[in-house]
């Protein structure tokens, strides 16, 4: 019997993909478990879709998050700190501070941005770090940690 998943199954299928089953096993598990449909004619033209919508829905995330990669790469982050005569800093800046920063500069919203921070930031100066905005979207910020006066 064909069936379409609609969610994953560990080690028998991926969701939105057609696979053969036997009868018992769909009828049994996966249909009372809401785990897959009948391969119809109407659950198929459904799937097929579907999988065009969330084509056109990847593509449209890359175009923003292309965009937000190039906002990143044009502008940088001034961080004000308090710091000691040598340019150390009280406490340290952390991943949060810097995502907070990038907020409040506007330049990214409401998307998941990683921070690649191996420790924190703890001396006055400019660093250049790695942010991945996902989908294999990675962009470059100028942080620049300044003394409050």
């Amino acid at each position: 019997m064909k069936v379409i998943f609609l969610k994953n199954v560990r080690g028998v299928g991926h969701r939105s993909e057609m696979k053969e089953v036997s009868p018992g096993y769909a009828r049994n598990f996966l249909f009372p478990n809401k785990l897959a449909l009948e391969a119809t004619p109407e659950n198929i033209k459904k799937r097929e879709q579907e999988l065009k919508s969330t084509e056109a829905g990847e593509k449209e995330l890359l175009l923003r998050l292309d965009k937000i990669a190039q906002m990143v790469k044009d502008n940088h982050v001034v961080i004000p700190v308090k710091a000691d005569a040598k340019g150390r800093i009280f406490g340290s800046v952390s991943k949060e501070t810097i995502l907070s920063a990038l907020r409040d500069a506007k330049i990214v919203t409401d998307e998941r941005v990683h921070v690649q921070l191996s420790h924190p930031l703890k001396e006055v100066g400019e660093y250049v770090i790695d942010l991945d905005l996902k989908k294999g979207v990675t962009a470059k910020l100028r942080v620049i940690l300044q003394r409050q006066p």
